[in-house]
This record gives structure tokens, C-alpha cells and sequence, in this order.
């Protein structure tokens, strides 16, 4: 029997609907343990999955015996790089092309390495046992021949005269030499400049760390000769496609991607990895599934690693204080294997997001990418977004330094101003909304900047130096992709979206469901979700770049126009009227200038059970693919204080501002939340962490014991305040806030803790700004001034 709505469906619509601050659905669920995680899964008679790795950096594979391990109690198989002959290896799509015209070296990454290994975690083989603890016992059994080979672990090595080569086709390890902007007007702005400021800024290499690690499990069924990997994920369809094309190479159709809860990802889970094809082999050969989960330790390694970008950074102002241009000179280092995405985040996204909320008329940026003994560099919240504000924002503080310009007048002479909306940016691209002066205004008022001298004295009595820093941000956001958005009505009386993005950790189920019921006026205890299904999806660009809302929420406003359509042609039928006197309204269609009609919920029950008409729809629901949306520009300000103990060098962010135009914002309670994970993930890499590896490729920093993340503690109360104007690129008006924390943390705390410094002599210091590098920087600029130099 189909579930018919009752009278209190279509109360109060708007209780839930775009701009209420509706608690996240699924928190329940997870906060009982409920949750269903890759590795919570236990299929029938599941064998389970240890990797063998490389132990060292770079170096031949001369063999590898595995017959002691093959011998070992309930080994079912071990595979190496011999066993996947036929299949493709993990390669890169985009067209970057060098300065000399010649296109990007991309050699593909292969699931096992052949003849080299390239770094430290590289996977060699795959044990597969009964049980984890037998498969790692005889993962251990294995033995690789591997001969040592010379290291480079940065990209000043890599770039040396005589390094030595990861690929014996890349010469000098570069695997593009990037270059963007306008080189002659640059040089003819810094010609004639009144004043340059340059910094040395370092983007300080990240480990990944969500809370769940990498898992999967490998699936085949004969019948068919379909593979389906259960696994983590940013987005089923993207991943589907990328292992039937490019690794399995099989139809797509044989290919299925299942994705359950994700705990967190920032990122990391979004590509084909190694580990992938290996299970789907072993599933293949054994008949059974195939079940891998990566341990901590081994996750710093094999997962990719985020930032990484050197530069020198120039920029170029007239006498009255006004930007002229900037200019960049960098290394960027990919790792040993060229991410998927790689280097979109260290090149053009830098460059595009160095624009920032200013008015600079042009810019030169070249970047040289190179190979190197170290695990592969990925996407890592906001991907070059942040690092782009990053490096304007410290030019912006250090040059109204050196010219005895007042910060804040500084950035207001150059802001881009409402009035120039739609503002064509050097980029190419075109801003079509914001108004930054009121943004910075409201920031400066919500943090009482003029009340800081008083909170520096305080810090003062207490023998702490206090410091205040402003990053006034704007990222260039939501990649443009086309996306699904899929209305089902159920049996049961409640409705699905089925959409291509996929919720690793911020909520989507709400904040779509409260864009259908505004738009349908369905009850929000009646929709749910589906995303992590590829057999589901005709379309999906999965979640990445902050453009969930943008993408999906455009694609459910256009599906529900959609069954709005067939909604009247049925409710025509039902209440015998003409399609052209039915009109919509509060989730009821009605027949106009009367109070007949009919609830929506009760139409598709209706319609499911099928109409007299012929010409009738025979089901309301809707498959519907939203064509890309233009990229959303979010912007803001953010206020951070920082507090420095200068007889250790520990420094603690003590007060934090945030206003922020997100356009329209759909549940202001997720957005805020969204915010404080960034800025704690952005306080992190100012002051805290900090990857290592020795001059063996070996990594230093290799667990928590030696790499240092934020902790609650080292999370400041956070203000935060909207001022939004609406996007005019999306039928929302919505822009991206995922990666803003970042964008705006970076260059704040940095800001404010060179301010904290500089009456100390420190003029600069780099990221992460550890106790003992900012020991160090004041010990150091104490003796210059000793000496009088």
C-alpha cells in the first residue's frame, strides 16, 4: 500500500527551508557509532589485503621472493607488478604545456612498481590472507631486492645540475615549466615602480590526516564481468570512470563505485590510487571480495601529501601606494608521480586566487614543477586557493611596513569596489559580485581594531608579545562541471535526491533537502539522499573545489521545475482541468481562482498508481542533468590576534574574527561549522606542521608522535558574521565556503604574528611558524641588533 500524506505535510514550510540554521540529519546516526564506513563493512567470505612497500626512496627492483610468504598459513595469493599486465596505470588529464610550447612530462603512475621505486611507501605487492593479521604476518615474509639509487627529496635538489633522474625521460626532473600572465606589462609595471617589496615564502608541505583512513574492497562478479570497488570517496562517478577508462580499461557499465559515510577526506580520497586495481585483481582471480584498510603509519605515506610551493614573491606599487603588478618565481614539488590533478593547484590556482580582492593590473607568475623522492602532492583543502591569498596578503602587511603605510588604508586604496562589478580580473576571469570595502569595514569594526593597543599592553604586562593580522581573502571557486540532480518519489511516501556530489563530511543531506522543500514544499523529514551509487548517476562531478550547492543545488532547483511541469500535466488529469488553469503553490497544484487541488506527495502516489489518461505522466520523478555553472567567487575577512611567549618561542591565536559573503546562505549553522574546521586546518600549518625527510627520502615526521596537528585547545573562539552578496551565477546566488577557512587563516595568523614580532626585529618568518623557529627568528634578530646591524 502506497503512504499517503496527512495534514501536517505542508506545515509551516519554511520552518526548514533556505537560511534556517536546520541541524544535520545524519549527526544522530553517527553520533550512536552507527555509522557505515568502508571499513565497517564485512562482506561474505571476505579475504583481506596487506600491502608490501618500499622501504627505501629511490632505487632498482632487482626481485622479489615471496615464497616464504606464499607458504605462510592462509595466504590465498600474493600479486606483483607481473600480474597486472593489461591493465593501465593512473595517469593525468589535464593539458598543461611548457613555456616552449612542448607539453607537460606526465609519466603514468602504475599500480606496483616495475623496474624502480620512486618513494618510501611506494607499493611493490599485495598479500592476500584469511584474516588482516595473516596477510600483514606474511606481508612482513616478503623480501625485496632492491638496489639504493641517489635521493632528492626537495625541488632545489631536483633541480640541481647533475641530480639524479627519477625518469630517465624527464630531464632534470621537470615536469613542467609553467609560466602565466601578462610577462611585459609586468615588467613594464615594475619599471616603473616607486617601491618593490619582495619575500622568500614558503607553502609548508602537509600530511593528510581525516579521521578515517583509506579503505576498499574489491568486488567480481563472473556473471557479468562486473567489478565493484566499495571504497572512500569524493565522487562514485569521477572515480568509476577513471578506473574503467584509464585502469581496468573496461566499459564503464562493468564498473561500479559504492561510497557509504566518509570521514573526511579534504581532498586526499578524491583519485584512482594504486591500492584499487590490486584489490579488483586479487577479487578477480580469488572469487571473492577483497578487503584492505590502511594503517595509520602507513597512510603518511601512501596517501597523497598537500602544498609544497617555494617562491619569491614580488610586488609593485606606485607612489601613492596603488599595485602596479606582482610577480612570482617558484618550485613546486609533485612528489615522485603526478597526481591526477597535478599541478592545477600549484600553478594556475595560485596565480588566479593571488588576485584577490584587488585591483593589481597584471601579473607574471612562473612556476617549475619538479619530480622528487617523495610521496606524490595532491589537492588539499582550498588547493592553491589558500596559498594565493597566502602570498598576496604577506606582500600587502610587509609592504605597508616598509613604506610606513597604514595596513588597513593600504588594502582600501587598492580594493576592487562594488562599483566595479562585474570586475574582469587579470585572470581572465570575470567577478560578478561582492563589495569588499563593507566586508573589511565590518571585519575591523566585529574584531574592535581600535581596541587592540589596549589588549597589546595587557599581553605586555604579562611579558607576552601580541600581534594583530588581517586576511582579506577571495577564492576562485566551483570548477565548472555538469551534475545530476534526480527527483524520485518512493513508495513509501518519501523522496529521493539522487545527485553526483558526495557529502565526505559537511552535511549535504540537509541543506539540499532544504532547497527541495522550499522549492516543493515537501516535508524535510521526508527527503533523502543518494549520492555514493554510481549505477544511480547519469552525471556527477563529485565534491571538491566548494561547489556542492552550486553544482547540486542548481541541478535540484531545475529538477524541481522539471516535475513541477509534470506535475501539472498529471494534476490536469486528476482534477479535470486544463494543463494551462493549474497552478503550483505551498507544495499543493490547484486549479487557479479555486481551492481544489492536490498535494504534491499525493499526486505521485496517485500518478504510481496510475492515471486514466493516457497522456498522463506515468511517474513524477525526474533524472536531470544541470549544465556547469560559472565559478563563484566567496570572499571575506578574517581578524586573528596571536600571542607570543618570546622566552620559548610558543605562539597561541587568542582571538579570531570572521566576516564573510558566501552569497546566500542556504543553513548558516553548517556554513559556520564549515569555517572553524578550515581556520583550525589552516592554525595548524601556520604553526604547527611540519613534514620532514631525511637526506634518504625517509620520512621523519611519520606519525603523530613526530607531526603536530591542532588539538581543541589550540582553537580560538571564533567570530563570525555574514555579509552576503548573492551570487548571480547560480540560480541560489550561492558561493563556496569548504576551503574559506583556510584562505583566511593562513595569511591572519602569519600576519598577526609578524606584527606580534616586529617590534623585535622580525621582519618575516616562514610557515610553520614552530615555538623553535620563532625562538630562533628573535634570538637571531636580538644579536643583529646587538651589533648594530
Amino acid at each position: 500500500m502506497n503512504a499517503r500524506p496527512d495534514a501536517r505535510d505542508f506545515a509551516a514550510p519554511l520552518k526548514f527551508g533556505i537560511g534556517q540554521p536546520v541541524p544535520r540529519s545524519e549527526d544522530p546516526v553517527l553520533v550512536r557509532g552507527e555509522g557505515r564506513y568502508t571499513d565497517d563493512l564485512a562482506l561474505d567470505n571476505q579475504a583481506y589485503a596487506v600491502f608490501v612497500r618500499s622501504p627505501v626512496a629511490h632505487g632498482i627492483v632487482r626481485g622479489l621472493d615471496a615464497d616464504a610468504a606464499r607458504a605462510m598459513p592462509g595466504v590465498l595469493g600474493i600479486f606483483s607488478a607481473q600480474d597486472l599486465d593489461g591493465y593501465g596505470g593512473i595517469g593525468n588529464a589535464l593539458g598543461f604545456t611548457n613555456q616552449d610550447g612542448s607539453p607537460m612530462r606526465k609519466p603514468p603512475q602504475p599500480s606496483f612498481a616495475t623496474a624502480k621505486v620512486r618513494y618510501v611507501g611506494e607499493p611493490v605487492a599485495v598479500v592476500v590472507a584469511e584474516t588482516a593479521a595473516l596477510a600483514r604476518d606474511a606481508a612482513e615474509a616478503v623480501i625485496l631486492d632492491i638496489a639504493d639509487l641517489p635521493v632528492v627529496t626537495t625541488p632545489e635538489e631536483a633541480a640541481a645540475p647533475g641530480a639524479p633522474l627519477l625518469y630517465d625521460d624527464v630531464p632534470g626532473n621537470l615536469a613542467l615549466d609553467y609560466r602565466t600572465g601578462d610577462a611585459a606589462a609586468t615588467e613594464a609595471a615594475f619599471a616603473r615602480a616607486a617601491h618593490v617589496t619582495t619575500l622568500a615564502l614558503d607553502n609548508n608541505r602537509l600530511v593528510i590526516n581525516p579521521m578515517e583512513p583509506r579503505s576498499a574492497i574489491g568486488v567480481y562478479e563472473p556473471e557479468g564481468q562486473r567489478y565493484t570497488l566499495h571504497v572512500g570517496s569524493q565522487g562514485v562517478f569521477g572515480l568509476r570512470n577513471g578506473l574503467a577508462d584509464g585502469v581496468l580499461k573496461v566499459p564503464r557499465d562493468t564498473v561500479r563505485v559504492l561510497t557509504g559515510h566518509v570521514g573526511g577526506s579534504f581532498g586526499m580520497k578524491a583519485p584512482v590510487y594504486p591500492e584499487y586495481l590490486p584489490l579488483l585483481h586479487a577479487a578477480k582471480v580469488l572469487g571473492r571480495p577483497v578487503k584492505w584498510t590502511d594503517l595509520r603509519s602507513e597512510s603518511f605515506l601512501s596517501d597523497h601529501h598537500g602544498r609544497d610551493v617555494a617562491v619569491t614573491a614580488d610586488l609593485a606599487l606606485d607612489a601613492e601606494g596603488r599595485f602596479l603588478a606582482f610577480r612570482v618565481r617558484g618550485l613546486a614539488n609533485m612528489g615522485a608521480y603526478l597526481n591526477p590533478l597535478a599541478p592545477l593547484f600549484q600553478t594556475q590556482n595560485i596565480a588566479r586566487n593571488m588576485v584577490g580582492v584587488y585591483r593589481t593590473p597584471a601579473y607574471d607568475v612562473a612556476m617549475a614543477c619538479l619530480f622528487t623522492n617523495t610521496t606524490p602532492i595532491g589537492a588539499y583543502r582550498g588547493a592553491g586557493r589558500p596559498e594565493g591569498n597566502y602570498f598576496i596578503e604577506r606582500l600587502i602587511d610587509t609592504a605597508a611596513a616598509e613604506t610606513g603605510r597604514d595596513r588597513v588604508a593600504l588594502r582600501r586604496l587598492n580594493h576592487i569596489r562594488p562599483q566595479d562589478m562585474p570586475y574582469a580580473a587579470p585572470s581572465g576571469l570575470t567577478y560578478d559580485s561582492g563589495d569588499f570595502p563593507a566586508v573589511l569595514d565590518r571585519a575591523l569594526a566585529a574584531a574592535d581594531w581600535d581596541g587592540f593597543p589596549v589588549r597589546r599592553a595587557e599581553s605586555e604586562a604579562r611579558g607576552l608579545l601580541r600581534g594583530i593580522g588581517i586576511g582579506d581573502y577571495l577564492e576562485i571557486t566551483a570548477p565548472p562541471q555538469n551534475e545530476m540532480g534526480g527527483i524520485r518519489f518512493e513508495a513509501d511516501g518519501t523522496v529521493t535526491i539522487v545527485t553526483g556530489t558526495l557529502d565526505y563530511g559537511q552535511g549535504h543531506a540537509t541543506p539540499f533537502a532544504q532547497v527541495l522543500h522550499e522549492r516543493l514544499g515537501i516535508p524535510h523529514d521526508r527527503i533523502r539522499l543518494l549520492q555514493g551509487d554510481s549505477d544511480q548517476l547519469i552525471a556527477g562531478g563529485g565534491t571538491g573545489g566548494s561547489k556542492s550547492l552550486m553544482a547540486s543545488g542548481a541541478a535540484i532547483v531545475e529538477a524541481g521545475d522539471l516535475v513541477i511541469e509534470k506535475g501539472r500535466l498529471a494534476a490536469a488529469s486528476v482534477l479535470e482541468a486544463g494543463p494551462a488553469d493549474i497552478a503550483f503553490q505551498d507544495g499543493r497544484f490547484v486549479i487557479a481562482g479555486t481551492d481544489r487541488g492536490i498535494g504534491l506527495l499525493e499526486l505521485a502516489a496517485r500518478v504510481r498508481e496510475g492515471l486514466p489518461d493516457p497522456q498522463a505522466p506515468t511517474s513524477l520523478d525526474v533524472a536531470h542533468i544541470h549544465k556547469e555553472s560559472p565559478s563563484a567567487f566567496p570572499n571575506g575577512c578574517h581578524v586573528a590576534e596571536v600571542e607570543v611567549d618570546p622566552e620559548t618561542g610558543v605562539a597561541a591565536v587568542v582571538r579570531y574574527t570572521t566576516v564573510n559573503d558566501f552569497g546566500t546562505i542556504v543553513n548558516p549553522l553548517l556554513v559556520e561549522g564549515q569555517l572553524h574546521g578550515g581556520v583550525v586546518q589552516g592554525i595548524g600549518q601556520a604553526l604547527m606542521e611540519r613534514t620532514a625527510y631525511d637526506d634518504q627520502g625517509q620520512l621523519v615526521t611519520g606519525s603523530f608522535m613526530d607531526y603536530c596537528l591542532p588539538r581543541a585547545a589550540d582553537a580560538p573562539p571564533m567570530g563570525f558574521e555574514s555579509h552576503p552578496v548573492p551570487a548571480t551565477t547560480n540560480p541560489l546566488g550561492v558561493k563556496g565556503c569548504g576551503e574559506a577557512g583556510c584562505a583566511g587563516s593562513l595569511p591572519s595568523v602569519m600576519n598577526a604574528l609578524v606584527d606580534a614580532l616586529r617590534p623585535r626585529g622580525v621582519t618575516h618568518i616562514n610557515m610553520p611558524a614552530t615555538p623553535r623557529a620563532i625562538w630562533a627568528a628573535l634570538r637571531e634578530a636580538a644579536s643583529k641588533g646587538s651589533d648594530g646591524r
